[in-house]
């Protein structure tokens, strides 16, 4: 039974303390739009995702008023695109079709940002994977709302080092192709190991070949939530401070259960999962790195940060897991650079390091993200570092992620300004030394031992 003290804490929350729903993600299956005229393919696209998503930028919309929770972003995933292009394309140019007819599919229907424009190449590329993959500088540069995702690593597969080569240069050609804004299309771009096939939040987001035709996912989030119920037990035990953010990491997710639950029974489209990430904004009072720091830090990336955030994130399972039927995606907390005002600051102050940022995501969702480095780091270098990440993920058995941006014409100790909830960065500065007789190897890193499970 819902109380009157209930009712005024979570507007409280919404009203004070930052809650909201970040996302309202529609995942669509475009396997029955295949076709091998490239034309039709465009047009099966089109129609399918209008059809489909028609109703959903209004049904939140409605919701959110009706309920008084900010919903602040309707989106659209999709499956893969190089699985749906393979029989028509034949060229990169024929993907960027696809592209295009994604973008003027999510401007029609009012999302923000559709995602799918993805090829899953853990253990080896297709000819048509590869073209994609080749495709994305162009894709991003010529739509404003699609976004691109590829996964080259799993536990069970290990990692394909030839994608992890290739993505290094794609994400530097990505980055030439858009530095007219500096470099902003690579933060349409990540790079996965054990890629989620349900996760709402963007850039990685697609419609994964084993869900439903059409379903509903949502992502919550309230770093300002946590910390405000953390500052009453300062000083208390970890066991006191364990179980208050479980409680209200708790309530939190079950505003997104309650969104979910109404989406679905009013698109009439099924109920996916609630995504339990803290998923931070450049808003003063949103930030995971400020929760770390109401923990006991004097700045984020101190020593006994890992741990901060181990705690953090396994609490925010335990607690959001019981407030939904279904919990998948991420599910943990972010640490994306840019969006996260209190990131920013420990870069700034020589806290955080691209090498401490690395270990805390051993021990947290998705990996190293928005973060900017200089606009002349080399391809090898880059992917190197989307290595160390896939490593980390597959050893673990976790998703992790690279989402970087080398700013062309800009080098460290300089600022780049993306805008809105991508926010801003300092260049962080990336370690000198090469790592390319390593990435040349080519071939596949084998997966672990305790892959084998059977």
């Amino acid at each position: 039974m819902i109380n009157i003290f209930e009712v005024n804490e979570t507007n409280k929350m919404i009203e004070q303390e930052n809650l909201d729903v970040r996302t309202i993600t529609m995942g669509i299956s475009l396997l029955d739009c295949i076709d091998s005229d490239l034309k039709k393919l465009n047009e099966n696209i089109y129609n399918k995702i209008t059809n489909c998503a028609k109703n959903l930028v209004e049904t939140g919309d409605k919701i959110s008023m009706e309920y008084g929770i900010p919903i602040v972003n309707k989106r659209i995933s999709v499956t893969p695109a190089a699985l749906i292009g393979g029989s028509a394309c034949h060229s990169s140019e024929d993907f960027v079709s696809i592209a295009r007819t994604m973008d003027r599919a999510a401007k029609e229907v009012g999302v923000n940002f559709i995602g799918g424009y993805s090829a899953l190449v853990s253990k080896g590329m297709t000819p048509a994977e590869e073209l994609l993959i080749r495709s994305i500088p162009r894709a991003l540069a010529e739509t404003e709302r699609v976004c691109s995702s590829v996964n080259v690593g799993s536990t069970k597969t290990g990692i394909n080092m030839d994608a992890v080569k290739l993505m290094g240069e794609i994400i530097l050609e990505t980055a030439k192709a858009s530095r007219d804004e500096d470099s902003l299309g690579c933060a349409k771009l990540v790079v996965f190991c054990n890629a989620p096939d349900d996760n709402p939040f963007m850039a990685g987001a697609f419609h994964g070949v084993t869900e439903a035709d059409c379903i509903i996912n949502v992502g919550v989030s309230g770093p300002g939530v946590v910390k405000t119920a953390l500052e009453q037990v300062r000083g208390k035990d970890f066991e006191t401070l364990c179980e208050t953010i479980k409680r209200t990491a708790f309530k939190v997710t079950r505003v997104g259960q309650l969104v979910a639950q109404e989406a679905s029974k009013r698109l009439g489209v099924p109920f996916g999962i609630v995504d339990l990430s803290l998923a931070p904004t450049p808003a003063i009072g949103d930030s995971v790195a400020e929760i770390l720091e109401e923990i006991g830090l004097e700045r984020a990336g101190a020593p006994g940060t890992t741990a901060a955030l181990a705690l953090l994130n396994d609490q925010v399972k335990k607690g959001g897991v019981m407030a939904s039927t279904a919990v998948g995606g991420l599910s943990g907390a972010f640490i994306p650079v840019s969006e996260d005002q209190g990131m920013i600051d420990a870069v700034n102050e020589g806290a955080l390091t691209l090498e401490k940022l690395e270990a805390m995501t051993c021990v947290c969702s998705v990996g190293l993200d928005m973060i900017a480095v200089p606009g002349d780091t080399k391809a090898s270098t880059i992917s190197g570092i989307i290595a160390d990440e896939a490593a980390i993920g597959m050893v673990n058995q976790k998703t992790t992620a690279v989402r970087l941006i080398p700013v062309i014409g800009k080098g460290v100790g300089e600022t780049v300004e993306f805008g809105g909830l991508l926010g801003y960065a300092p260049i962080m500065p990336v370690n000198p030394f090469s790592c390319e007789a390593f990435v040349e190897r080519g071939g596949r890193i084998p997966a672990p031992i305790h892959s084998f499970k059977n």
